[in-house]
């Protein structure tokens, strides 16, 4: 969304990431007024998918180009609430889709809500509107909510080694030897 709506381009988001641009823009945009339909609410499960949500973006955005005669790579005027409706489109999204999670673990006896931990990590843990709302859940459901600090939720690799580290401490799924293990660099 953030490249579609050429943020980079935007004066208080030139140095910023994609995810950190739309975030400092949805502070002061309005996310009502623009409705984007939840993604896959006809499935009953804990899929996430946003590829729905991509597409009906896609078309609002095209279609206030048209409206305000703009080319496709120029900042609309609405590009603020255009991306708090997305943020909370997408945070609506997470939280729904967790909640069914925890609802699942807990019905299935996988954990107890007494000692039931959320963790969350990754980009989307650095959006601080993203982690509220997932606090809120949290707290609502007698979950801890453990999230990394923003600063080590920017690369995935950081994210990879600290999976490995407790792994490795827990001793579990660790190999010893690398012998006949193949893999193609991109």
């Amino acid at each position: 969304v953030a490249r579609r709506l050429s943020l980079r381009k935007h004066p208080e988001c030139h140095s910023m990431a994609g995810g950190k641009a739309i975030e400092h823009l949805a502070q002061t945009g309005n996310r009502q007024q623009y409705m984007f339909r939840l993604p896959m609410q006809h499935y009953r499960n804990c899929d996430f998918s946003f590829s729905g949500l991509q597409s009906l973006v896609n078309k609002t955005i095209m279609q206030k180009e048209k409206e305000e005669g703009i080319q496709e790579g120029e900042i609309l005027s609405c590009v603020k609430d255009i991306a708090a409706a997305v943020q909370h489109a997408v945070a609506v999204h997470i939280i729904q889709r967790t909640y069914r999670a925890m609802l699942f673990c807990i019905k299935n006896n996988i954990l107890t809500s007494k000692s039931a931990t959320l963790v969350v990590s990754g980009g989307v843990a650095s959006n601080q509107y993203i982690r509220k709302g997932l606090q809120t859940l949290a707290d609502a459901n007698d979950f801890a909510l453990l999230c990394p600090p923003p600063r080590l939720c920017t690369d995935n690799g950081v994210m990879i080694a600290w999976n490995g580290i407790e792994r490795l401490r827990a001793g579990l799924g660790v190999l010893h030897s690398t012998d006949g293990i193949r893999y193609e660099p991109k």
